[in-house]
């Protein structure tokens, strides 16, 4: 399947304004913009058309210094799922799947896109799918202290027997005081079929939407297929950079994979 991957990024943020500039460090000391990060992961899955789409101009120099193809994108956009459909909406050449790789997330393995890619052949029923990761013990505790202490961190999703997405959640989904329990950390990595991506730019923002504040909720409340895939880590921690506070954190996890 001719596929796109998009890496959204803005730099006005709520939480952590100028977020994809800040500097994220790998084993031999250097460092590298987070939004770099997430482009090199993105790059590094195969047979893949790579673009940057932001609406700020410091992004796109930097973004463009270090490599990457910038598709510029109305500051309009709510969210990456609306800057990924008005970048398409800007660019001439045609593909079967657009992938949302949030500029936010650089430890996102090319195996975790790959499955999503692999996950849309002879299936004709989803509109989306996006990876979920179960969590081991020290990420349960992880999510939990975040909310303890009222930081929003990492997203769990809950899905059916057949995979089929349910809900997803900034609170730690399903309640359970086990620290082996089946939760499941939802990686922020999307796949859509280019009509439902044009779609999803016509619905209002719903209720559930607006409440928690995730994008891949608008296709739930619409009725969409969303198709959850679980991914293996290969025992790897997978975390994102969604406050100041996970900097240190994700720092540590490049290092540990020896990510330069």
């Amino acid at each position: 399947m001719k596929t796109l991957i998009v890496v959204p990024a803005r730099y006005e943020s709520s939480r952590f304004p100028g977020k994809p500039l800040i500097q994220l460090t790998g084993v031999d000391g250097k460092k590298k913009p987070l939004i770099q990060r997430s482009w090199e992961a993105a790059i590094a899955v195969k047979n893949v058309d790579v673009i940057v789409a932001t609406d700020d101009d410091r992004i796109r120099i930097v973004a463009e210094g270090f490599g990457a193809k910038v598709v510029m994108t109305s500051q309009k956009c709510a969210n990456g799922t609306e800057r990924c459909a008005d970048a398409i909406a800007n660019i001439d050449m045609k593909y079967d799947l657009i992938v949302n790789l949030q500029g936010d997330a650089p430890l996102s393995p090319a195996w975790f896109v790959q499955d999503l890619i692999d996950s849309f052949e002879n299936n004709l029923i989803t509109d989306m799918a996006t990876p979920v990761l179960r969590c081991d013990p020290d990420t349960i505790l992880a999510f939990k202290d975040d909310r303890s202490a009222g930081r929003v961190g990492g997203t769990t999703a809950v899905f059916d027997h057949n995979n089929k997405a349910l809900y997803f959640s900034k609170e730690v989904l399903p309640y359970s005081n086990k620290t082996d329990a089946p939760i499941y950390h939802h990686v922020g990595i999307y796949a859509y079929r280019p009509a439902s991506l044009a779609q999803y730019i016509t619905w209002e923002e719903g209720p559930l939407e607006a409440e928690e504040g995730l994008e891949q909720l608008r296709f739930l409340e619409n009725g969409c297929h969303i198709q959850c895939v679980e991914v293996d880590g290969k025992g790897r921690a997978f975390w994102e950079v969604n406050n100041p506070s996970d900097v240190p954190r994700v720092n540590m996890m490049l290092q540990k994979l020896k990510i330069s």
